[in-house]
């Protein structure tokens, strides 16, 4: 069993499993639209994309001629792949330092990740450095702390309380004069509707473009799998202040409303880089949108 089909096992079973229930041998009628709908609605996919998903599979019913359950099983895999692209790969290359600025809310798994992204981009070869932007909390800085110290990564880290976009500034220009060729930096996790904490996402970005001009060169949005539509309402939020160039989505193995990814997106437009699906360093695995889709329907 693959990580994902392994990962997405309360997904599978809790919503796109019941599809194959649902269609068993009848024949496809009206009912049959209304159960698939409450269902990808139920999965977390959104009323807009659940809405697109049914027109494309109903334009393939008619054009194809669809009638036995399995081949429309078939042709809805295939519809729900469709809206999914490979991501890019990370804008890290091509220069002396590259900085990635990660964002999100409290409790999403944001400073896991990132000593998850870390442990991937090491293993690459790369020369990271961590940097605690989340000075509002000691716990936070104690966090990063002890993930760099496991995976053999720097952090650059002040004193609880000090002003988050001075520890930036002086973290870039540790990166440079230490030759590291990747900084990542972590930011409190912040309530999306917070304006003032919002424009500090932006003062910080600021700051590192005073040494390094055209950084951040990423922007990471984490988001909590587990929190569905809410995650995305947090998205549009963080996208409105700030540049999110890329979303990383955690606890996918917690949740049973996988559909979410799917609406990230159609409603959003954002690729997801990575998927968190266990809570090992190697448990957050990029992106593949093929190997995603099956995974909602088939255990290998």
């Amino acid at each position: 069993m693959s990580i994902f089909s392994k990962g997405l096992a309360k997904t599978r079973q809790s919503f796109f499993g019941r599809i194959a229930q649902v269609l068993g041998n009848s024949e496809i009628d009206e009912d049959t639209w209304d159960d698939i709908e409450a269902i990808l609605i139920q999965s977390d996919m959104g009323v807009d994309t659940t809405q697109k998903v049914l027109t494309e599979l109903k334009a393939r019913v008619r054009r194809e001629g669809i009638t036995r359950p399995e081949q429309l099983q078939k042709a809805l895999r295939e519809v729900l792949a469709s809206l999914l692209k490979t991501p890019p790969t990370l804008n890290i290359s091509g220069r002396p330092l590259s900085v990635i600025l990660v964002v999100g809310v409290n409790g999403s798994g944001k400073t896991t990740s990132i000593a998850k992204l870390a442990n991937r981009l090491v293993n690459n070869g790369r020369k990271v450095i961590l940097a605690a932007g989340d000075t509002f909390r000691a716990a936070a800085i104690e966090q990063l702390q002890t993930w760099g110290q496991r995976i053999d990564v720097p952090v650059i880290a002040g004193q609880p309380g000090s002003d988050p976009a001075a520890l930036v500034y002086d973290a870039v220009s540790a990166a440079k004069a230490r030759g590291k060729d990747v900084l990542i930096i972590d930011t409190a996790g912040r309530l999306h509707t917070n304006y003032n904490l919002m424009e500090e996402l932006a003062k910080i970005k600021g700051v590192c473009q005073k040494v390094v001009p055209d950084a951040p060169h990423e922007v990471l949005l984490v988001l909590d799998g587990t929190t569905g539509q809410n995650a995305l309402e947090q998205a549009k939020k963080f996208r409105e202040m700030v540049d999110v160039t890329g979303v990383i989505v955690t606890k996918l193995d917690s949740t049973a409303k996988g559909g979410m990814v799917f609406a990230i997106f159609n409603d959003l437009g954002l690729p997801v880089h990575y998927v968190g699906l266990g809570e090992r360093l190697g448990d957050m695995v990029f992106f593949d949108p093929m190997t995603f889709a099956k995974s909602l329907f088939d255990e290998n």
